[in-house]
């Protein structure tokens, strides 16, 4: 999917044109990998003319703690770093969904591995953004050759940016063969993600996903479907392991994420997950958390944060 480029970008303390926001080519972060990023959504709603950023305040909280594991140290607060990105998309003046990108990085222009003694800086960047996976109700998926990196190798549940070359190529490996996305799986033999979402089985009526110490990211998004899952559907969810096998055998499987939302997901393998269609939790649930981001139900309003007065 091609981006246009955004309009400003929040660089070195303060909100500039984004042609202005240059980095050095021996910058640190862009050799080792040693920076974090985070991805949060806002959302236009075109009868309340009015933007809402989806749960910043969680994001910003997972994103502090990202950085936290590579050592970087910061004087803001999710609150300080919600009130930046909402200035930052004010200057930018979008009516229609985004997508907010900030980047902790090591930002000396330096050679040599390591985390301490080295600058910290942060941006945040706002580009339009629609959908992540074009066939988002009918996603044909397969299972990685590569596994999920461990914990103690590289922890999943903060968004390092080095990481993310294990994502790269899973997804690249699968897309070059025909898939739409992949399915990586622990060293251990259990499913743990898509190769940069959350995964979701619905199976004798329970919805399974994978714990959080199956080396998974832990979504914003994970988080509001299993609240929207029991609250609304009636459903019992269970974060429990999940085997190789049992997606080839349940009755639904979706992915989520700030970018892929919720997709659906109906082969695995080329072999069909039940129906071979989108069933009526992934529907339902879609059709819920299409109403929520755009500020459309009360009930959940506390997640959203409006952009303009």
């Amino acid at each position: 999917m091609e981006l246009t480029l955004p309009i400003h970008a929040y660089f070195h303390g303060k909100i500039v044109p984004y042609a202005e926001a240059k980095i050095g080519v021996l910058t640190h972060g862009l050799h080792y990998g040693t920076a974090v990023f985070g991805g949060i959504r806002a959302y236009w709603n075109d009868d309340e003319q009015q933007l809402f950023m989806f749960r910043p305040m969680d994001h910003y909280r997972r994103f502090l703690n990202s950085a936290k594991l590579l050592r970087m140290t910061y004087d803001h607060t999710p609150e300080s770093l919600t009130q930046i990105t909402l200035d930052l998309l004010r200057a930018d003046g979008y009516h229609r969904n985004v997508y907010v990108r900030p980047l902790a990085y090591k930002g000396d222009e330096i050679i040599g591995v390591k985390l301490h003694g080295v600058r910290d800086d942060l941006s945040i960047v706002a580009v339009p953004f629609d959908r992540y996976i074009a066939n988002d109700t009918n996603a044909h998926v397969t299972i990685s050759s590569w596994r999920r990196l461990d914990d103690n190798a590289i922890p999943a549940r903060g968004k390092i940016s080095g990481a993310y070359a294990s994502s790269a190529l899973i997804k690249t490996d699968a897309a070059l063969a025909g898939f739409d996305d992949a399915l990586v799986l622990t060293q251990e033999g259990h499913i743990s993600e898509g190769s940069a979402m959350n995964v979701f089985m619905a199976r004798d009526g329970v919805l399974g996903t994978p714990p959080i110490t199956d080396n998974i990211l832990e979504g914003i998004t994970r988080r509001s479907v299993i609240e929207l899952a029991k609250a609304e559907l009636g459903l019992e969810v269970i974060e429990r392991p999940v085997d190789r096998t049992e997606v080839y055998l349940c009755e639904e499987l979706f992915l989520t994420g700030t970018a892929a939302q919720i997709t659906a997901v109906t082969k695995v393998d080329h072999r069909p997950v039940g129906e071979g269609v989108m069933g009526p939790v992934a529907a339902r649930l879609r059709e819920l958390f299409g109403q929520l981001v755009e500020g459309r139900l009360p009930k959940y309003k506390h997640w959203n944060v409006a952009v303009y007065s």
